[in-house]
């Protein structure tokens, strides 16, 4: 190939995606945003074609670093001792002291705009190898040349002034006295407690304070049990009131007539941050908060639909732990939505707390691959690791990780390799002394780690603390004195003591969910409830609509066969019969848009209908330019979404689901491609629609449509298997004392009883799945 090939072939920055673009620009559909990032100039072409044993050389040390890097506080993943591919001899560079031009082989300019044909910057060998680090496994041009701009140039993080350090120690004291104490005061309690992972306090401080510098306005959080109550009552972060914490622990409410939220808004000005309800199953929220962060966003679409970039305002974060991040089939599935442009929200940020320990199974036989955070690779995730022993290089690691999710818009994951210093409750050698001899059947998931990993465990026992670790740094460093860590912890402590003896006289604040965008709602049991609303709709208006569902712009060519569909809806508008059920659909839609209500619909062909029944969305069949006559011709204040999904029932079930949450004002739908598959979602059904009323004071408009009939596609495309879900609601089915069912399972029978019970969901003003 000729230098001159070989210039052209480095000179692009992107590789052409191997899959089709989607026609569909309808309401809602994001563009991904793209980037060029700039590409080497004629003088570092030529000087990496002249070094290049050294440009082999510091590739290879990118590509395979992490292999010989010591990420793991305890040092039980294995190390190569010798890679062979981080030798520099194997590529002919034997002197560590002879200096080679590195411009154009490694970023050194903090400004990537100032690139000169005439730029040379010598180093040795041995700075070169001394100053790489690891990030090269993403397949974006674009993105390795950011990476390695950002990581190798001096616009790296600079080293954590004092200030920055007396904060991270405050989290990291504060964390481990406020689990000390849980233990004394309340030795009985499932705490989950932080002990080794003290760093993820630190880690998520950072990120926050980047996202405020950043004019973001509000963080959604999900996360499962470990840490959550450190998170949440730590000053610094969510400032939940330790004495309501207290008063939950010892069987108190959260809120008045026996209502509890666990849903908690940290007030961190100018930050709001989040932290969503999560049921025990620990990967299941994650979706829930995708769709919370996107529909937190819906008005800038509706309002500012040019220049509305996602995520500017709103960002999620969700925590996991590195078994289940590796293992639930969900974190697949919900990563899958993360660029899709009906479901994009911005970017995730991701944090797993990587104990190396599933419960009690080693990492060996959690996960096939070696890190728990390969499973990113799938959507090309750049991971980066860090160990949880140094609180300061975690800071800086979030500092990298909301870059990125600030240039790109994409998911990044920050894998915190930590420990679990106890089972998840705390000593276990305390809960051998205690006198009740219930105590250990009540709670059987104690466990003892070291039964089965007695090597990591006596590791463990033999190491001190992180906050201790970080101490005697900071005492070193001459930024604290030991008496200054002392007074620290004493004061914390006695606050903790404080909030305490306050929890008999602590009366819980009133629910806070009815307010800001739920305003005007009101509970389903109390005396306002509208239950039977009125939800017919003047003829004129339905036939305004229904011609509106089926018009179709001039010049746009639809498929000839749809001209029978247009056709047959027009003519049932004229004569006020033989309305079928898309045509219904279509006028509980329209009528609810006018009204000045969202819809969004989403699950697998929904612009079409998985039976070619709806054809919500037309497609000109010249050149797939998309339209949605319920948007453009009908000129309603509300939008309908059509968001056609990824191959996925618990995500997108999920996803929609925490949209519900966020604003009443729109109908969402999941859609089934058959009825039967809602078994893949099962574990939202379970855990968030059918008891989210109750366990957390989440009201939800979710729709499940469930399509079905003995049509002879086989025994999982024939039920809905409504059976289930009359099991799991809690209505009495007497007839007598109705209470207040947890939702809704119905079998229209017309067209007409569709209509009105789409309507009812909105027209009532409480809502029910």
């Amino acid at each position: 190939m000729s230098r001159n090939a070989t210039k052209d072939l480095l000179r692009k920055s992107f590789i052409l995606p191997l899959r089709r673009s989607y026609h569909d620009e309808s309401f809602g559909f994001r563009k991904p945003p793209s980037f060029v990032f700039p590409d080497y100039n004629d003088a570092q072409l030529e000087n990496r074609h002249h070094n290049a044993a050294l440009l082999r050389y510091v590739d290879s040390v990118r590509t395979h670093g992490h292999r010989a890097a010591r990420i793991d506080p305890l040092d039980l993943i294995p190390r190569d001792s010798e890679v062979a591919a981080l030798n520099p001899s194997r590529y002919g560079l034997k002197e560590g002291n002879k200096r080679y031009n590195v411009n154009g082989i490694i970023w050194t300019n903090s400004k990537v705009e100032a690139q000169r044909n005439d730029t040379e910057e010598w180093w040795t060998l041995d700075d070169i190898t001394r100053h790489l680090r690891e990030y090269m496994h993403s397949q974006s041009k674009t993105e390795r040349l950011w990476f390695s701009h950002l990581l190798e140039s001096n616009t790296m993080p600079q080293p954590v002034d004092k200030q920055l350090k007396q904060r991270i120690h405050g989290l990291l004291a504060r964390s481990e006295v406020f689990d000390n104490f849980l233990q004394l005061k309340f030795p009985n309690l499932k705490r989950y407690a932080l002990e080794g992972g003290e760093s993820m306090l630190p880690a998520l401080d950072s990120l926050f304070s980047s996202a405020a510098k950043d004019s973001v306005s509000h963080i959604i959080v999900g996360m499962p049990h470990r840490g959550r109550l450190n998170f949440l009552t730590d000053p610094q972060l969510l400032q939940y009131p330790p004495t309501a914490l207290f008063h939950k622990i010892r069987g108190g409410a959260e809120h008045p007539a026996d209502l509890v939220q666990l849903e908690y808004d940290g007030a961190r000005e100018p930050l709001k941050a989040s932290l969503l309800p999560n049921p025990s199953h620990l990967e299941a929220v994650n979706a829930v908060a995708l769709g919370k962060t996107r529909a937190k966003q819906y008005s800038l679409l509706k309002t500012h639909p040019d220049d509305c970039q996602l995520g500017d305002k709103v960002m999620c974060v969700q925590l996991h732990g590195d078994a289940s991040f590796s293992g639930q089939g969900v974190v697949m599935e919900s990563l899958g939505l993360s660029n899709l442009p009906h479901f994009t929200s911005g970017g995730t940020v991701h944090l797993v707390v990587d104990n190396n320990i599933g419960y009690t199974t080693p990492a060996s036989q959690a996960r096939s691959s070696l890190y728990c955070s390969d499973i990113g690779k799938m959507i090309n995730a750049p991971v980066l690791h860090v160990n949880g022993d140094h609180p300061e290089d975690v800071v800086k690691a979030m500092d990298i990780a909301f870059k990125y999710r600030q240039y790109f818009r994409k998911d990044i994951i920050v894998d915190l390799l930590v420990y679990r210093r106890w089972g998840y409750n705390g000593p276990f050698e305390t809960i051998l002394t205690l006198s009740d001899p219930l105590f250990l059947y009540r709670h059987n998931e104690l466990d003892l780690p070291s039964l089965t990993s007695p090597v990591m465990y006596e590791k463990i026992s033999a190491r001190r603390s992180v906050p201790q670790m970080y101490e005697e740094k900071l005492i070193a460093d001459e930024t604290l004195t030991p008496e200054d860590i002392n007074s620290i912890r004493t004061q914390y402590r006695s606050q903790l003591d404080a909030a305490l003896a306050q929890v008999p006289s602590y009366t819980p604040p009133k629910a806070s969910m009815l307010e800001a965008q739920w305003a005007g709602m009101v509970w389903p049991k109390s005396a306002g409830a509208i239950i039977n609303p009125d939800t017919g709709v003047e003829r004129d208006l339905l036939e305004r609509v229904g011609r509106a569902s089926v018009r179709v712009p001039e010049g746009f060519e639809i498929h000839p066969k749809l001209q029978r569909h247009v056709k047959n809806r027009l003519a049932s508008l004229d004569s006020g019969k033989g309305v079928d059920w898309a045509s219904a659909e279509a006028l509980a839609f329209g009528t609810l848009l006018l009204e000045g209500n969202d819809v969004r619909i989403s699950g697998q062909d929904v612009g079409r209908g998985t039976f070619s029944q709806r054809h919500a969305m037309l497609v000109d069949q010249r050149d797939e330019r998309t339209v949605v006559p319920l948007n453009d011709m009908l000129d309603g204040e509300g939008k309908i979404e059509l968001a056609n999904s990824s191959l996925s029932e618990m995500a997108v079930l999920g996803f929609e689901y925490g949209a519900s949450w966020e604003r009443p004002t729109s109908l969402p739908i999941w859609e089934a491609q058959f009825g039967d598959f809602f078994n893949g979602a099962q574990i939202i059904i379970d855990t968030f629609v059918s008891s989210s009323e109750t366990k957390w004071l989440k009201q939800s408009g979710i729709v499940m449509l469930l399509p079905h009939g003995l049509d002879g596609a086989g025994p999982e495309h024939s039920s809905s298997r409504l059976e289930r879900f009359l099991q799991l609601t809690n209505d009495r089915y007497d007839g007598v004392d109705p209470v207040n069912i947890n939702m809704h399972v119905v079998f229209p029978t017309t067209p007409a009883q569709y209509f009105h019970l789409l309507r009812r969901q909105m027209k009532r003003n409480y809502r029910k799945p």
